[in-house]
């Protein structure tokens, strides 16, 4: 009780300054208080003496577990009747933020009053704990062999209720100072003598921040309707194998089998099942096995074991086919046959990324009509992979009087400005719609070149650029 009496009476700190080398004394008094109308906060289960000074925030709640997910179950309806429950459970309610804690005001002032000072800040009140999400209803599965069983069976199958969001702790206000300037007088030397000086110094006292209020924690979701899904027939499905990520030296070896079971998606499960039965009405009804094999053809002048360490993945579609999807560092052109559910994918050509872009400019030459641009490319893939130009021609302004570059052309080159002699590549800037000012000898050029290069679905783009004079005849 003592304690808390204390703690709500302003403190008045007075320092005494004496200095022994013939300074006379000098006093400085400053008041800091703490804002009474936070004194009542609720302090929650700790003890604000084992604190630290800085530490005026209150603690966050924490959040509340999810609800449990109803149980799965699996049966085989045959008329008699069936009651099932797989509710989810609900989630607990989140934890209340804590209460700031009201800051000790006057204590930064012991230590040294010839210096400006900031009364203490107010704490932060905790965020309340976020709500913990309710849980699933479970599925059902039902074997059949007469539809009109599954009126026999009522399922229980809702989700529980999303917990509450704990509430938001109080912040308190900072400190606040009595007075927010005061003024220090030192001297030296000795009274009457030449050498007595005495000087005077202003100190300012700034009022603390007043701490935020945390915020609500959020309610947690409710959890989703529990499922069904009905099979006609008495025999336990096989488990699926749709997908499968391998090394392209194992498709050189072997064929890959794979498998799933199909399902049609229909909508009315309540209807098939006893009144007032709760689950999604939306359900799942068994239709067919799948199952396919995959066999690579590989018909690309490189070795397969360039590639050999490269993952691909392959997957069955509902059409039977076996889809093959190539990593993103492996450009390939190619094609897949299916034929009594075994998928041929035939690979015509296989690229490294990185050969894509090793497109340089080679050469500049001509001028008016006849300037051209010279691209190769460096890794000799240039016939096989489609390739088309954009450029950016800036010519420099001295013809007109002006100063500096302009830019006289920028978009696509049509292909037939564009020729191909295997792996080099020449671009008739001159035929391009350029001023025949901006194309004459001498004039000096910056060209941007962006070659958009395709194969198979993928594609990459490749920018140069090229700072020159044309020249001269």
């Amino acid at each position: 009780m003592l304690k808390s009496i204390i703690k709500q009476i302003p403190l008045v700190v007075t320092f005494f300054l004496i200095n022994t080398a013939n300074t006379l004394p000098a006093n400085a008094v400053e008041i800091c208080e703490p804002n009474t109308a936070q004194i009542n906060y609720k302090i929650a289960n700790r003890n604000d003496q084992d604190r630290r000074y800085d530490d005026q925030d209150g603690s966050d709640g924490r959040a509340g577990r999810d609800g449990r997910s109803g149980q799965n179950q699996t049966i085989t309806a045959n008329g008699s009747p069936v009651n099932l429950d797989l509710s989810g459970t609900n989630g607990e309610d989140g934890e209340d933020g804590e209460n700031a804690f009201s800051p000790r005001c006057g204590r930064r002032e012991r230590d040294n009053s010839r210096s400006d000072i900031r009364a203490a800040d107010g704490g932060n009140g905790g965020d309340g704990g976020k709500g913990g999400d309710g849980g699933n209803g479970g599925s059902l599965t039902v074997y059949y062999n007469n539809i009109a069983d599954l009126q026999k069976i009522f399922v229980r199958a809702t989700g529980g209720e999303g917990g509450r969001g704990g509430r938001s702790g109080q912040g308190t206000r900072g400190c606040n100072c009595r007075r927010s300037r005061w003024e220090e007088e030192t001297c030296t030397g000795t009274r009457g003598k030449p050498d007595y000086k005495c000087t005077k110094k202003v100190y300012r006292c700034y009022d603390g921040r007043d701490g935020r209020n945390g915020r609500d924690g959020s309610d947690g979701k409710r959890g989703n309707l529990g499922t069904l899904s009905i099979i006609n027939s008495q025999e336990p499905l096989r488990n699926d194998n749709p997908t499968l990520t391998t090394k392209i030296s194992q498709l050189a070896t072997q064929e890959i089998n794979l498998s799933k079971n199909k399902w049609n998606i229909r909508q009315g499960a309540t209807a098939l099942l006893a009144p007032g039965s709760i689950i999604t009405d939306q359900y799942r009804e068994f239709d067919r096995r799948l199952e396919g094999t995959f066999k690579l053809n590989w018909q690309e002048k490189q070795p397969i074991n360039n590639f050999a360490d490269q993952d691909v993945t392959l997957t069955l579609n509902d059409d039977s086919q076996i889809a093959i999807n190539f990593p993103e560092n492996i450009w390939v052109d190619g094609n897949a046959q299916l034929q009594n559910q075994l998928t041929t994918y035939t690979v015509n050509y296989a690229i490294p990324q990185e050969e894509v872009t090793k497109l340089s400019v080679a050469e500049f030459t001509g001028s008016g009509q006849n300037l051209n641009l010279k691209i190769v490319d460096l890794a000799g893939r240039s016939d096989l992979i489609n390739t088309r130009f954009k450029v950016k021609y800036r010519g420099e302004d001295n013809f007109s009087g002006g100063f500096g570059y302009q830019t006289f052309y920028e978009g696509e080159i049509p292909d037939s400005l564009v020729t191909r002699n295997y792996n080099r590549f020449t671009l008739d800037l001159g035929k391009l719609k350029i001023p025949s000012t901006a194309l004459s000898s001498g004039t000096n050029v910056e060209i941007e070149v962006t070659a958009i290069r395709s194969l198979g679905g993928r594609s990459a783009q490749q920018t140069l650029r090229w700072k020159s004079t044309i020249p001269r005849k």
